[in-house]
């Protein structure tokens, strides 16, 4: 491939390398330049424009993306019905744990600079829809024999095992210091881990804190054909005699490894029982929260549960928590739940071109310019940080700002669409917020009432759902995305924006109702003094 700065009237055929405007046209970075183009940008001053030029034996970014995902592709995967911008996504067709040959992806992403593919971190739990990798062709062209090799290298190597339906038995113990509500409350925390798993507990059984009495509950719940084993001490196992690995000894049961690398979910052991799994779970595991004990039941869960070698590898990685020092406690006093903290991401980098000349964010309604109606909204709304997205324009936007409690956040490659600045303002984010509203600058009719309802909803849905505003039940904007998406998001290019991983999750959005509001279109002249009308009276 030849890349670099022709004479405009003689790049008919390649491949623009940057977005460049020509008039009220813009024509986007990798648009195959055609002579009217070329013609266009001359009237327009342009003397050279930079481009790639396929050699003989290149394939362009797309073909060579679309066979470097098919490559990869494994079972229960699916990707993009076509690539774009030399990007393929791999999605999960189905429930469980994403599983990728690291020394494959290796061995492809050494094959040639240009040619990449990046994943989830390997056995991370995934619902149906979710990304779990996407192949990426950094330039605008590949050698055909470098795709091949890399193809080789990367075959079959990303796949989903599926969560498999598991009989479970839970034994807790009792002393006297446990109230009976920490029981109830860790049966309710682990029933959530095994929402849309398939595996549901058959029977619990609550026993004193001996080795004898949870020996025989073992033996009751074998006999009732549970096939998957969980025991929660009432005391932590410290040592691999304790009362929790002996019973398992007494009831028939061995032991395979007690203690992993992970933090926190250190104290906890593995075993086998009647040829079934067992997992001690550490003290950690009555909390929501991620520890050690996650990575082993989704893992258990799905068939491809970890060995007692395997996990002596979780150490990098394993420490999933901020730990200021031992042994304090690991939450405030009172145990006190904090709220979780939600950020805004508000649009204003478009350029309007529906609007003709003018900018339809600066226009003003009722005295002041649109953006600033919708600005105001979200900094009365209680988000902990208002991230605004500009580019086209950027000083008025700014200006049309001054003095709101906003960070302001410029994208350089807002001429290729809103997907660039989606994903801009989702970099750009600061700490670890749960979720991220995404508002567009032109809905002046949605006030900070309607997005508090919005962070509510999120909220009270554990801040795992997809919430977004609607209307007469049609889903509009904006949107609230659980952190769970963000790395899907901050990849996002052209102007696409987020519709993608929408649409392929439609049936789990949760409508929050907002009225005409949600869906108000104010891209063309007319229906901007439609709407300053309808306001007046």
């Amino acid at each position: 491939m030849e890349f670099g700065p022709v004479d405009v009237l003689a790049a008919e055929g390649c491949l623009l390398a940057h977005g460049t405007r020509a008039g009220t046209t813009v024509l986007r970075k990798g648009h195959k330049l055609t002579r009217s183009d070329l013609a266009l940008l001359a009237a327009e001053g342009h003397t050279s424009v930079v481009v790639a030029r396929l050699a003989p034996g290149d394939l362009d970014e797309d073909q060579a993306a679309d066979r470097l995902a098919s490559a990869a592709l494994g079972p229960g995967l699916r990707t993009d019905l076509e690539a774009a911008t030399g990007r393929v996504n791999l999605y999960a067709e189905t429930a469980g744990v994403f599983v990728a040959d690291r020394a494959a992806v290796d061995a492809m992403n050494r094959v040639d600079p240009a040619l990449t593919l990046a994943t989830l971190r390997n056995h991370s739990r995934v619902e149906p829809g979710r990304m779990v990798a996407t192949a990426k062709v950094i330039e605008f062209a590949a050698s055909a024999q470098a795709v091949a090799a890399a193809e080789s290298a990367i075959r079959d190597a990303l796949k989903i095992a599926p969560f498999q339906p598991r009989r479970i038995g839970l034994v807790a113990t009792r002393l006297p210091h446990l109230k009976e509500s920490v029981l109830d409350k860790t049966r309710r925390v682990l029933e959530a881990r095994l929402a849309g798993t398939g595996s549901t507990v058959l029977e619990e059984i609550r026993t004193g804190h001996r080795a004898e009495e949870v020996a025989a509950a073992l033996a009751r719940l074998k006999d009732m054909g549970c096939d998957l084993f969980l025991l929660f001490g009432a005391s932590a196992v410290v040592d691999r005699h304790d009362v929790l690995p002996s019973a398992l000894r007494l009831a028939g049961g061995v032991v395979d490894r007690f203690g992993i690398p992970v933090d926190p979910g250190n104290l906890l052991l593995t075993g086998r029982l009647a040829g079934h799994p067992v997992i001690c779970a550490p003290g950690c595991a009555r909390s929501p929260k991620e520890n050690g004990f996650d990575w082993v039941l989704e893992r258990t869960l799905a068939g491809v549960a970890p060995g007692p070698e395997e996990m002596t590898g979780w150490g990098v990685g394993g420490l999933l928590m901020e730990i200021q020092s031992r042994p304090h406690p690991r939450e405030q006093a009172g145990d006190e739940a904090t709220v979780p903290e939600i950020a805004a991401i508000l649009l204003a980098a478009g350029q309007s071109r529906r609007m003709g000349s003018r900018n339809k964010l600066l226009e003003e309604i009722s005295g002041k310019p649109m953006i600033r109606h919708v600005a105001e909204a979200a900094t009365a709304a209680g988000f902990c940080e208002v991230v605004v997205v500009t580019g086209h324009e950027e000083a008025d936007v700014r200006a049309a700002l001054d003095g709101l409690d906003v960070r302001f956040v410029a994208n350089p490659d807002y001429l290729e669409g809103m997907g660039t600045s989606v994903a801009a303002g989702i970099r750009a984010l600061c700490g670890d917020p749960a979720g991220a509203m995404v508002l567009l600058g032109d809905m002046p009719a949605l006030d900070d009432v309607d997005l508090t309802r919005l962070i509510t909803t999120f909220r009270e849905h554990g801040c795992a759902a997809i919430v977004a505003a609607g209307s007469g039940g049609e889903r509009g904007n904006p949107v609230l995305w659980p952190r769970a998406y963000f790395g899907d998001i901050s990849r996002l290019e052209g102007d696409r924006g987020a519709r993608t991983i929408l649409q392929s999750r439609a049936e789990e959005i949760i409508l929050v109702e907002a009225g005409a509001a949600a869906r108000l279109d104010l891209d063309t002249p007319e229906s901007l003094e439609n709407y300053r009308n309808d306001i007046k009276t």
